[in-house]
């Protein structure tokens, strides 16, 4: 009778914990180069040297407030219903004395505006109760307000308190798939991945510039290649020009224009 040879301690090991050489996970990347990210960063910083978020407001509340109300709608239409809003309330105090119906009168050119209208109080409510009528400064405290989510937060924090963040909304969604930037399937994902990748001296504006870059030149329905700036960098198999736009200033952003 032959002697069974005795396993291997690596055969052991495959059988008694089947899971342990599993390959770990890898974190999504970027199909750029840092000199390439660095470049691109570059090109809109000169393109637009001081991009500007384009809702309108008076102050953290009101700016809390017209993002809140963005959501699945434009700028431009929001910034048309909250100029009368927001001379009349533009504090949690007012917006209460205010009321919901009337709130309610100002937004109703919004889509969603009656919710909109209810959480646009119930903030107003938490803020003068819970924060001594302040909008809060960590994103921890800010998604505690009703009708506020992570993206509301970051804007909030970046144009009310210059806290460098990446709010991702369906522009920069969109473009960091279809330029291969930050390939995710979610906001978070791409979120993540941004705030990894992007050269630390344009931070701060980098969310301002992909958004304004998918509003006017990255286009959803067609992407305006020839009017790119990055044309040449770009890795979107959807591109119809490798040859940049002149990289000039831009002029002053208007920002009762009419958007995508």
């Amino acid at each position: 009778m032959t002697e069974a040879k005795p396993k291997s301690s690596t055969q052991t090991l495959k059988k008694s914990n089947p899971g342990t050489r599993r390959k770990p996970a890898t974190r999504r990347r970027t199909a750029y180069s840092k000199a390439e990210l660095e470049e691109i960063f570059r090109r809109f910083s000169i393109q637009r040297p001081e991009p500007k978020g384009e809702l309108e407001h008076v102050n953290p509340f009101t700016l809390v407030v017209a993002v809140a109300l963005s959501a699945q709608a434009t700028d431009a239409g929001v910034n048309k219903a909250t100029r009368a809003l927001f001379k009349v309330a533009d504090t949690p105090e007012k917006m209460l004395a205010l009321g919901e119906e009337k709130v309610r009168d100002y937004i109703k050119t919004i889509g969603l505006y009656r919710n909109k209208a209810k959480n646009v109080i119930a903030l107003s409510q938490k803020l003068v109760d819970d924060f001594g009528s302040e909008v809060p400064r960590t994103r921890e405290e800010l998604v505690t307000l009703p009708g506020v989510g992570r993206k509301t937060a970051n804007v909030v924090l970046s144009m009310a308190f210059g806290i460098p963040t990446m709010a991702v909304d369906t522009h920069i969604l969109r473009i960091g798939n279809r330029i291969k930037l930050a390939p995710g399937k979610t906001p978070d994902e791409i979120e993540d991945i941004l705030m990894r990748i992007i050269p630390e001296q344009y931070l701060f504006h980098a969310h301002h510039w992909l958004i304004l870059h998918g509003r006017y030149c990255c286009k959803a329905r067609r992407p305006e290649c020839e009017r790119c700036v990055i044309a040449d960098i770009c890795k979107s198999p959807e591109k119809t020009c490798d040859i940049p736009a002149p990289l000039v200033e831009l002029p002053p952003q208007i920002f009762n224009a009419s958007e995508e």
